[in-house]
């Protein structure tokens, strides 16, 4: 179990995931901050104004991350990632100086650009950093594991420092943690982006990532069981205040205890997972996950009492570590190295796509039918969603497929590999390098992804 521990002895691992850790839990102290800062703000309307700001962080994800996921790989990996952060630590501090709710939204909107510009770089980062399998899938499941501890550490941090202090000091923490992550950055030693070998345009460039992750069945399945996820994760964040202050008539003390045993399964689930995931197939490993979280959204439907929601939220937990931390590897394995930056960042977009749907649904639903029927909607969703990835994802995915090229005339940069078997005259340059040049009608099996060369998915 404690296997998982061993990706940090890789230096460059270790200090880039101690910058996550800090900079996880400054924006915790924000959250919290944010929410106190919105009430004081406009007392009556705080809940809409959170509301709103979630709403922007998605079109921020949305808009932004398929933008940086095409052109990441021609910047600096290591200035642009501490740069970024020096930008969060700035926009952070100003936050307490913001004196209307339009202000308020406009520091969240590019707080939110930046973080949808830094996560999907820092994830294609990892397997260059980790090229082993086990190695990556351990690092996978302990920032997953981070993720949680965060969430349970951030709110008693907050609560403690708030005895002796305003909310407006959880804003500069923040802003500390966030300069505390660039040193750490810097730390490490960090590899350059892959130039791909990609030609056309802007709209070619910006559109490749979420076009090839689309084209690619199994990520389409995965994109399928975030669906999944995203219903029963709405259901805890959205409706676990909902359900017991208002159903069961509880005090609010009662609902962080609540909502940390889905923590607490999720965790649980990361410690074990790199170790199942040795024996067993991603597929099978997410798809099992995408039915814990039908079963415990149909164990909802009961009218459940308030300790009888805590084992729902923990399977909850269990089955999001499932499909979350395995859909880092499927997506490595999905792509060229030189694509990652685009793949990761279509991955960020679309799933983000979903909590948005998620979010909304949960919302909608449980304010007109109630939580019984809103549990049963959800998990009609999460049904219908894992089963089409199971049709999706054959159960026999190869990922060495036969295919076959037209002949046709090309221009783009390229290495000499498969695809690339030519004569030249002297004046190409050194590789990756541009010229015309010609491509046989060929027929041959290799690990195929969508790439520049491979614009669909072979027939099988």
């Amino acid at each position: 179990m404690m296997t998982i521990f061993t990706s940090l002895s890789g230096r460059n691992f270790r200090w880039l995931f101690l910058g996550q850790v800090v900079s996880l839990l400054g924006t915790g102290l924000t959250t919290v901050a944010l929410a106190l800062f919105a009430f004081d703000l406009k007392p009556s309307d705080a809940g809409l104004a959170l509301g709103l700001a979630l709403a922007i962080k998605m079109i921020a994800y949305l808009s932004v991350a398929p933008i940086v996921g095409g052109y990441a790989n021609r910047l600096p990996r290591q200035k642009w990632l501490a740069g970024l952060n020096i930008g969060r630590a700035i926009l952070v501090a100003l936050l307490p100086f913001c004196d209307a709710l339009w202000q308020l939204f406009a520091v969240i909107f590019l707080l939110n650009i930046m973080a949808a510009a830094y996560t999907p770089v820092y994830q294609a980062l990892l397997p260059d950093i980790l090229p082993d399998e086990e190695s990556y899938t351990q690092a996978l499941s302990l920032s997953r594991l981070a993720m949680e501890v965060e969430s349970l550490l951030s709110p008693a941090l907050a609560a403690f420092i708030l005895l002796f202090t305003s909310y407006e000091l959880l804003f500069q923490l923040n802003g500390v943690a966030f300069a505390l992550s660039v040193i750490f950055i810097f730390m490490a030693t960090l590899p350059e982006s892959q130039r791909n070998d990609r030609s056309g345009g802007v709209w070619r460039h910006v559109s490749f990532g979420i076009k090839s992750y689309l084209h690619t069945p199994r990520l389409r399945a995965v994109l399928l069981l975030n669906l999944a996820l995203s219903a029963a994760g709405a259901m805890i964040i959205v409706n676990s205040v909902v359900y017991v202050r208002a159903v069961l008539d509880l005090s609010e003390e009662q609902v962080p205890l609540l909502m940390a045993s889905a923590g607490l399964g999720s965790m649980l689930a990361a410690l074990f997972l790199p170790a199942l995931l040795a024996r067993f197939h991603d597929r099978r490993m997410m798809l099992g996950g995408g039915t814990l979280l039908v079963v415990a959204l149909l164990a909802g439907c009961v009218g459940p009492s308030y300790l009888g929601l805590f084992p729902i939220w923990f399977v909850i937990g269990v089955g999001s570590s499932m499909i979350l931390i395995p859909t880092g590897r499927v997506v490595r394995q999905s792509c060229q190295a030189s694509d990652r930056n685009d793949y990761f960042s279509a991955n960020f977009a679309l799933t983000h796509g979903m909590w948005l749907i998620g979010y909304l649904l949960a919302g909608g639903l449980g304010s007109g039918l109630g939580m019984g029927l809103t549990f049963a909607c959800l998990a009609v969703l999460a049904l219908i969603a894992t089963l089409v990835a199971a049709v999706v994802w054959k159960p026999h995915d190869q990922y060495e497929l036969w295919h076959e090229h037209p002949e046709m005339n090309h221009l783009h940069p390229h290495v000499h590999d498969e695809h690339h078997q030519h004569e030249h005259e002297g004046w190409e340059g050194a590789e990756p390098h541009v010229h015309p040049h010609y491509h046989t009608q060929q027929k041959h099996r290799h690990k195929f992804v969508i790439d520049e060369h491979h614009a669909y998915w072979p027939k099988q």
